[in-house]
């Protein structure tokens, strides 16, 4: 039976809340990783190793304790979306983004002490809106509230206006797929 805390390996305040809100006590750790020195071309590769090398950081740190390291990348036939750099590239990604689907990645690790890294993937694709106006996708820009968001939205916020819908899991969308996590965890002991 685990440790009554998990060890997030990330300074979400998404991804803590999330768990959270599932009954799970969350302590947030930095990991410290350096995201862009890992290579990997293929984003769902990438989400999952990037995930493994946060959990195992922080999992070197504190012996025996549950750790999650979680990754996150937006991708479409085009290549990959990270967070906006300023928000001109903001607007232009909006605007190259409308009318068109993408897809979700969370890579997440669970790292429980004493077994092998549990490494999994969720993924979610979503459908922007065709109809966006500039004015709109500009004024949206101007909250500034998808600026330190993969893809450069914030579904969750002002930004569900953006979208047509979505498949999937809309907690992996927040950032964390939790049902998926919450397998892993009881399938590894973990209990309310």
């Amino acid at each position: 039976m685990p440790d009554h805390e998990l060890l997030l390996a990330s300074t979400s305040r998404w991804r803590r809340e999330i768990l959270e809100s599932a009954g799970i006590q969350t302590r947030c750790i930095a990991p410290g990783v350096d995201e862009r020195a890992v290579r990997i071309e293929d984003p769902v590769a990438l989400v999952q190793e990037l995930a493994h090398q946060k959990a195992a950081a922080v999992a070197s740190q504190h012996s025996g304790r549950w750790v999650l390291g979680a990754d996150q990348m937006l991708f479409d036939e085009f290549g990959v979306w990270g967070k906006p750099a300023n928000p001109e590239e903001h607007f232009e990604r909006l605007c190259a983004m409308r009318g068109r689907g993408h897809t979700l990645a969370t890579g997440f690790c669970v790292i429980t002490g004493d077994e092998k890294p549990i490494i999994d993937v969720e993924l979610t694709t979503l459908q922007v809106r065709a109809d966006l106006e500039d004015a709109e996708l500009r004024a949206y820009v101007a909250t500034g509230e998808g600026s330190q968001c993969a893809g450069g939205y914030a579904i969750e916020g002002r930004g569900a206006f953006l979208f047509a819908g979505y498949q999937g899991d809309y907690t992996n969308i927040l950032g964390l797929p939790i049902f998926r996590v919450l397998d892993v965890l009881r399938r590894h002991g973990w209990r309310f």
